[in-house]
């Protein structure tokens, strides 16, 4: 009886032994598969604020991506003010990304503040960046 017992237990333990066996080699391949994917890029906004300083100019960016642009007025004219800055404002970078800001005055004004930050390192959230442009004749708003 005993000797039968032994060959019971003795099968028990072979069995458990090839099921464990095929199921890591039927997980294996899984996880390399999982792991050998690239991982999907995570990106966040950035948007360049131009204050309203009455100037005009253009924002740029360094990868490419924003191309902001707003036109001079005169507050003392008869023309009421630009609804708002045309172009691309707001672009989508990868995080990790560091963008650096050009901005250039249109003819008759000129840059009162370069954009600040300047460089920006793309974060998860909110990211901007902000510049003003004043007219040459002296009229600035200060924002």
């Amino acid at each position: 009886m005993r000797k039968n017992r032994n060959r019971a237990w003795r099968a028990t333990g072979i069995v458990t032994a090839l099921a464990t066996a095929a199921a890591i080699a039927s997980v294996a391949p899984v996880q390399a598969q999982t792991q050998s994917q690239p991982q999907a890029r995570v990106t966040a906004e950035l948007s360049a604020w131009i204050s309203d300083g009455w100037g005009g100019g253009t924002v740029t960016s360094q990868p490419a991506g924003i191309n902001c642009h707003t036109t001079a007025w005169d507050p003392y004219g008869s023309e009421d003010p630009p609804w708002n800055p045309e172009g691309t404002c707001t672009a989508s970078f990868e995080v990790g990304t560091v963008v650096t800001f050009t901005a250039t005055a249109d003819p008759g004004s000129y840059v009162n503040f370069d954009p600040i930050p300047n460089p920006v390192t793309i974060r998860d959230g909110y990211n901007f960046t902000w510049a003003m442009f004043c007219p040459i004749d002296g009229l600035c708003y200060p924002g």
